[in-house]
């Protein structure tokens, strides 16, 4: 037997919250002394308080906790659903850090209003090219919103290339366009190839040639999701040499390490001179 406090330290739970358990009924003590008040618990105990504390973590209330014990969940669908709850809160941290990134990519455009140097910002005339590309829809042009659906058209793409007996001839290049009713973004996710346009079999892949166009470019170093002051500093440069906007951007990428931050794209906006 174990006092209370004893109980508690094995447990890696406070005095407190077992003697609060006990009053709820959730985990009596083995023997209480009738004349001190005094708790003790058993060894065996230590299994039942486990579950308790792995349920609670999954977000179950005491009450729920307490209706699924009594229900004798066995070790592996606790096990289960533990792994579940561990999926969650990994997605959830990798969206907090990917807002992170974001977060910290506006503040660096913020900081950077008005010094970040324009000097890289090349005009250059982009030839018409053949690309493979497989497209979906995202909610916005936020990374957010684009990562979750560029990166999975990317991982179908090539091996679909690779079953069709199609090779790349040339770099990545995504481009992106509004949906026409206003409910998103379209998402082409492409590569470069030497291929007849049309849709290449069943695998949802199509063949198009973009067409050639005069562009304003500039080479964006690390993650996409870090693409903002780069991106804002091409618009800046458009606007202040006389230029605007004449259709969507592609992104082309020139090296795609494994390390996202060791990305290297050129972004191409297609530009012609504003009128006033």
């Amino acid at each position: 037997m174990f006092t209370i406090g004893d109980f508690a330290r094995y447990g890696r739970v406070s005095a407190r919250m077992l003697r609060h358990y006990d009053e709820i009924g959730l985990l009596h003590p083995d023997r209480t002394d009738p004349s001190t008040g005094y708790r003790h618990y058993g060894a065996a105990q230590l299994a039942r308080l486990n579950r308790i504390i792995a349920l609670k973590d999954l977000g179950f209330t005491l009450q729920q906790v307490g209706a699924v014990l009594d229900d004798a969940v066995g070790p592996e669908e606790l096990r289960g659903m533990l792994r579940l709850r561990r999926t969650e809160l990994e997605a959830a941290i990798a969206a907090a850090a990917a807002r992170l990134a974001q977060v910290e990519a506006r503040l660096r455009s913020i900081e950077s209003e008005g010094h970040m140097s324009t000097d890289d910002v090349v005009m250059k005339k982009v030839p018409a090219v053949r690309v493979a590309e497989l497209t979906g829809v995202a909610g916005s042009y936020e990374p957010q919103d684009i990562s979750p659906v560029i990166g999975p058209l990317y991982d179908r793409l090539f091996p679909l290339l690779g079953e069709a007996g199609l090779a790349p001839s040339g770099p990545g290049i995504a481009r992106y366009e509004d949906v026409p009713d206003g409910g998103g973004v379209v998402v082409h996710a492409g590569v470069t190839v030497s291929a007849s346009v049309g849709p290449v079999g069943d695998t949802g892949i199509a063949v198009v040639e973009l067409p050639a166009f005069e562009a304003a470019t500039i080479v964006h170093r690390g993650s996409m999701d870090a693409v903002l002051p780069t991106a804002q500093t091409l618009a800046r440069w458009i606007d202040a040499n006389g230029y605007r906007s004449s259709g969507y951007a592609r992104e082309i990428s020139l090296e795609c390490p494994e390390d996202r931050d060791a990305w290297v794209t050129e972004l191409q906006e297609p530009v012609v001179r504003a009128t006033a």
